[in-house]
């Protein structure tokens, strides 16, 4: 379907290092273009301030672009965090340790246990997503090879309690615990998902290889699925205890509060009309950069390299919020 020439640029433009792009050579020479090579750009965060304008198939990336590869890793991280806050929340455990191996510092996981959940559909609803993280890490590692960074240090306790008070779920002094119940459990997965659909939506435009689409628009589905289940799950809370309304409302301002000065997050509505599909004028979803991903992230709205639930930063070259 492809040819080895066109094969071969992609590859060349993809890799991170020199020692990435033999090994992705060598898989294209035994596979072919499979799963590992079209998913060397699967771009979830390659965005700019900048309006993109789309490049033809192995078009070479812009003087000063990042590596397909670097925008992987940079995604790893995310997935990562993911992961380990499912599984803990579902298993009690987080990743197997051959899972969290890689270039730069392997940092520990601190909080993260089992929820006690009561309702069938909900625990099944992170049953499925859990896995889904899990797939996502072994998924992008498998891509990066070598050139697959390490888990960083994640923080699954205190960084919630920061978010909760900024946001004004919490008072001052107070602890938040997303483990202790459903409900909680809910508005911590809320603060991650609709950021990983925004960050993948950003991504589109700047695939240089079309090749690579098919991935990235699979990963974006897959977040964008994820995120619908803890809107319409939240939602259906709300139906019982309306103040939920209110409360995930709250997160989306702090959100909003850290990424800029862009009113685009958007709460699930209120008793009376439901905004299930976070979109704009046209009903597209919208963007974020790998700098606003990182300020909400490390919880700061100003341009540093760790914080919230990185306290160490994330491994990689993209490291740095807006």
């Amino acid at each position: 379907m492809f040819d080895d020439k066109f094969i071969t640029h992609a590859i060349a433009r993809s890799g991170e290092t020199a020692l990435d792009r033999r090994r992705l050579l060598t898989m294209a020479g035994i596979a072919g273009v499979g799963a590992a090579t079209l998913l060397v750009a699967a771009d979830p965060a390659a965005a700019t301030t900048a309006t993109p304008t789309p490049a033809p198939s192995g078009t070479p990336a812009p003087p000063g672009a990042p590596s397909d590869a670097s925008i992987l890793n940079f995604a790893l991280n995310l997935e990562y965090l993911e992961a380990e806050f499912y599984l803990r929340s579902v298993t009690g455990e987080g990743l197997p340790r051959d899972m969290t191996t890689g270039k730069g510092t392997r940092g520990p996981v601190s909080g993260g246990r089992q929820v006690p959940f009561k309702t069938p559909i909900i625990r099944k609803y992170a049953q499925e997503i859990a896995a889904d993280e899990k797939n996502h890490v072994a998924f992008l590692r498998s891509a990066l090879g070598a050139a697959a960074v390490s888990r960083p240090a994640i923080s699954l306790d205190a960084s919630f309690t920061a978010a909760a008070t900024a946001a004004g779920l919490i008072k001052p002094g107070q602890k938040f615990d997303p483990y202790a119940n459903e409900l909680n459990f809910l508005f911590a997965a809320f603060i991650f998902e609709d950021v990983g659909v925004t960050a993948y939506k950003g991504a589109a435009p700047f695939i240089r290889n079309k090749t690579y689409l098919d991935a990235a628009a699979g990963l974006l589905a897959v977040e964008a699925y994820h995120a619908g289940i803890i809107r319409t799950t939240l939602y259906a809370e709300g139906v019982v205890a309306p103040a939920v309304y209110t409360d995930v409302q709250k997160i989306s301002d702090a959100r909003d509060s850290l990424d800029g000065p862009t009113d685009d997050d958007q709460g699930i509505g209120t008793a009376a009309v439901a905004n299930l599909v976070p979109t704009d004028a046209n009903s597209l979803a919208y963007s974020r950069t790998t700098g606003q991903v990182l300020n909400i992230v490390y919880l700061n709205p100003h341009d540093v390299r760790s914080g919230g639930f990185f306290p160490a930063g994330v491994n990689g070259s993209i490291n740095t919020s807006a």
